[in-house]
């Protein structure tokens, strides 16, 4: 018995320093091919925490893609989660952290004098290493808000996980370990401030949501989205100008920012339309016949017009959570 324990924690043992191997290997492969294609890494955030390999971040990308995958298929026979407790914690917590990362990007902006037209990355010391510290929780932040989609599979809120929602997470945390490794302060700064701005809006409204008795006075849902687009139209110009200007900053980098914001552009302007300019056709068609019925349904005093960033489907039963 013991020495066939002895062989299979061997085995193991041998099996798990093949594994190991072959990932250094790996990583080692794709660190030539980055270098190779997008030049010599940031030296200042070497050895911080999961920037030094590509690895951890693309299987956190996976996981995430199969959890998405899978977790629906789950819960389909189960009861959906109240999560309401964890919910309105997670979203304060979420609200603070962008608010801090705005609160920080723009004083170390202001500090380091960075020019809003084109800003390298290594022409404004110490402050550049500021925003190196709060874009690196900025990368982080993109990890912790896989758990947006985790809370939609727990609830059974499947019809939330859309093709955008899905796309967004993902790309924004690779996009973000690519940025952080080789072009993390500079140029890069503007979008990462609007972005956070608009995130304190957004998790400040999700958290009030967890809270029945708030949802008739939130009115701001239309709004956020609306802000959403005009922060990737003001971060396309701003990084134009970079280009129309150049400085030290990559041009690569600028050209590939200003593509990536057209596609959000496209998915947010589709959802927007779908959502809003449907749902108020949807509501006129209803308003016209509850009038011609003689009656106008109302709850509380007002219409329930209440759901989620991205509810556009068909109402379902109330759940009591």
């Amino acid at each position: 018995m013991w020495w066939t324990l002895f062989h299979f924690l061997r085995n193991c043992q041998t099996a798990v320093h093949n594994t190991c191997f072959k990932m250094e290997h790996f990583d080692a492969s794709l660190s030539t091919y980055f270098k190779a294609l997008l030049g010599p890494r940031d030296t200042r955030v070497k050895g911080w925490f999961l920037l030094d390999n590509y690895i951890p971040t693309f299987i956190c990308s996976i996981l995430y893609l199969l959890i998405v995958w899978l977790g629906p298929k789950y819960m389909r026979n189960r009861q959906p989660f109240s999560c309401r407790g964890i919910l309105v914690v997670y979203n304060l917590g979420l609200t603070l952290l962008s608010l801090y990362m705005f609160c920080e990007l723009v004083t170390g902006v202001w500090e380091g004098k960075y020019n809003f037209f084109c800003q390298g990355t290594r022409s404004a010391g110490e402050s550049d290493m500021k925003i190196i510290r709060v874009l690196w929780w900025y990368y982080f932040s993109k990890l912790i808000e896989f758990m947006d989609t985790f809370f939609f599979i727990l609830r059974k809120n499947n019809h939330q996980i859309t093709v955008l929602h899905v796309y967004h997470h993902v790309s924004m945390l690779n996009i973000w370990w690519f940025v952080m490794n080789w072009v993390p302060c500079g140029h890069c700064y503007f979008g990462a401030t609007l972005n956070s701005f608009i995130h304190v809006l957004m998790y400040s409204y999700y958290g009030l949501s967890s809270v029945p008795s708030m949802r008739p006075y939130l009115w701001w849902k239309k709004y956020i989205t609306q802000g959403q687009l005009l922060q990737f139209v003001l971060t396309i110009i701003q990084t134009s100008l970079g280009v129309i200007w150049p400085c030290s900053f990559p041009l690569g980098w600028l050209y590939f920012q200003i593509g990536y914001m057209i596609s959000l552009i496209a998915l947010f302007t589709n959802f927007y339309i779908q959502t809003y300019n449907k749902k108020g056709a949807s509501r006129r068609k209803d308003h016209l016949k509850d009038h011609q019925n003689g009656s106008l349904a109302t709850v509380n005093g007002h219409t329930n017009s209440f759901s989620s960033l991205e509810n556009h489907v068909k109402p379902r039963k109330q759940r009591k959570d």
